[in-house]
């Protein structure tokens, strides 16, 4: 299945869902674009089956695919996937995220979504 190109170029488009991954895995919700969310839903998807496996090869694999970004208690995103996110998920077989529709936004009447970890 090929991805939708949101308008953008392919590195734009790369960097913008790497960066939501890392929100969302971060902040546990997010608030973006209808289009948006279901393709983050794909790469968030990936990053939480990875970090249920937990090994070394599928810890750089995540790296690869995601910011590097810091919280508050100076975690950064690997480890946030791999201690607090996956282990929540050990006896479900998919289906970690919810996006639920909101309205259009007020500028340009975009349809919004809200996604977040189930």
């Amino acid at each position: 299945m090929a991805n939708r190109k949101l308008g953008v170029l392919s590195a734009h488009r790369s960097s913008m869902l790497k960066n939501l991954a890392s929100e969302l895995i971060m902040n546990g919700r997010l608030e973006t674009t209808e289009t948006r969310a279901k393709e983050v839903r794909k790469v968030v998807e990936k990053m939480i089956t990875l970090g249920k496996r937990g090994d070394i090869h599928a810890r750089r694999q995540a790296v690869a695919q995601l910011h590097m970004k810091e919280n508050e208690a100076g975690q950064d995103t690997i480890q946030v996937l791999f201690s607090e996110v996956a282990p929540r998920y050990v006896d479900r077989q998919g289906g970690y995220t919810r996006i639920m529709k909101t309205g259009p936004r007020r500028g340009d009447g975009a349809p919004m979504a809200i996604i977040e970890l189930v």
